[in-house]
C-alpha cells in the first residue's frame, strides 16, 4: 500500500503548467516537485521528474532526501 505521506516542496497552483510543476527562474524547465511516500515500514522520496530517493525508516532522513534533490 503506498501512501503519500507530505509534499515537500509544493508547486503554487495558480501555475499554468501544474501538471510538471512551475518553471523555475532561469528558464531551464520545470521545477522538482518532491513528496515522500510510505511502503509499509520504509518512507522514500519521490519527483515529478522520475526520481525516487532510496527506502528510509527514518521520515526525516527522506524529507531531507527530498530537499535535497528539489535544491531546497
Amino acid at each position: 500500500m503506498r501512501n503519500v505521506i507530505a509534499d515537500v516542496a509544493p508547486a503554487p497552483s495558480s501555475s499554468p503548467t501544474a501538471d510538471a510543476g512551475p518553471a523555475p527562474a532561469d528558464g531551464a524547465g520545470p521545477a522538482h516537485r518532491t513528496s515522500v511516500v510510505e511502503r509499509g515500514a520504509f518512507i522514500s522520496a519521490r519527483c515529478t521528474c522520475g526520481w525516487a530517493g532510496p527506502a528510509r525508516r527514518a521520515r526525516e532522513r527522506a524529507r531531507r532526501d527530498a530537499r535535497e534533490h528539489g535544491g531546497g
